[in-house]
């Protein structure tokens, strides 16, 4: 029986890799996919991780892997399809194999709900974007746009707003649905403008952003689109076992969840901010409290 198994190998299961070296653990690495950086694979360009002034998601995501490897860890790459609970720990079902554990970092992350819209997944990293706090910058003084009516996609507007020249703030309803604090702040806004009652067809575009086409026939000139529709956490795989919020692990910074020996890290938990950094930081916590509950049991 190991005493860890990681699934996943985005930031924060890397990062927990590194740290479970450190610690001297008998652990592994379990990933779906043959390349290791989880959400930082589909990021062309990065710009706000400490020590890389500009780098992309692929280069990034293979150094933290090299890092990884070097400090020991073993990685198998195969694909998770059942977490049970055995005596003294948990079994680990994949497709290739079976695996026994005292304590697992689920570390599988969580995927931006996507538009639908044609031209979407072909400018993905080229104009559009999941997440304004981490492309915004690339985008200033330019005109952009922001898709949704929540909490998030109001603070995506307001954050832009202070970085881009105009944006519009587009909801297919007639009203938006974040908290009234922030709607006050979006109207008050001078450079936000409300498109309600409106869809997007088509991001419009060659090799990068350059328009949006609208339901109603318009036709928005705008150089970046952020898709704020919601988040899907992968966590159906211990939905069971674990307490969740809408699909996100409860966690706190610690990564303890409501079950004795699974621990949550990354984008997968409940938390405010989701960026590599913020996953990085969830790692080793989650490592210092497999460490604690691996002593006291």
């Amino acid at each position: 029986m190991k005493d860890l198994i990681i699934a996943g190998s985005g930031p924060a299961g890397l990062a927990a890799a590194v740290y479970a070296s450190n610690a001297m653990l008998d652990f592994v690495v379990i990933e779906k996919f043959p390349m290791s950086g989880g959400q930082m694979l589909n990021t062309i360009d990065i710009n706000n991780y400490l020590g890389f002034e500009l780098t992309d998601g692929f280069s990034l995501g293979q150094a933290f892997r090299s890092h990884a490897e070097k400090q020991g860890a073993e990685f198998i790459n195969d694909e998770i399809t059942a977490i049970e609970k055995i005596d003294g720990g948990y079994k680990v079902v994949c497709n290739n194999g079976e695996y026994e554990t005292k304590t697992i970092i689920f570390a599988l992350g969580a995927n931006p709900r996507k538009l639908g819209a044609k031209g979407e997944q072909e400018l993905a990293g080229r104009g559009v974007s999941y997440c304004a706090t981490c492309d915004g910058n690339f985008f200033r003084g330019r005109d952009a746009a922001v898709i949704g009516g929540g909490d998030v996609a109001l603070e995506d507007a307001l954050y832009l707003a202070n970085i881009c020249s105009e944006v519009y703030l587009i909801h297919r309803r007639g009203e938006l649905r974040g908290a009234k604090y922030l709607q006050d702040k979006v109207f008050k806004n001078e450079k936000i403008k409300l498109v309600l009652n409106t869809q997007v067809n088509e991001i419009l575009g060659e090799r990068k952003v350059e328009g949006l086409k609208l339901n109603n026939g318009e036709t928005l000139s705008v150089d970046g689109v952020f898709i704020a529709v919601g988040t899907d956490a992968n966590s159906k795989l211990i939905e069971n076992l674990v307490e969740t919020d809408k699909g996100f692990i409860v966690a706190d910074e610690s990564g303890k969840t409501s079950c004795e020996g699974i621990f949550a890290a990354g984008d997968v938990r409940t938390k405010r901010l989701r960026q590599i950094s913020t996953a990085v930081s969830d790692g080793a916590n989650a490592l210092y409290s497999v460490e604690e509950y691996l002593n006291k049991n």
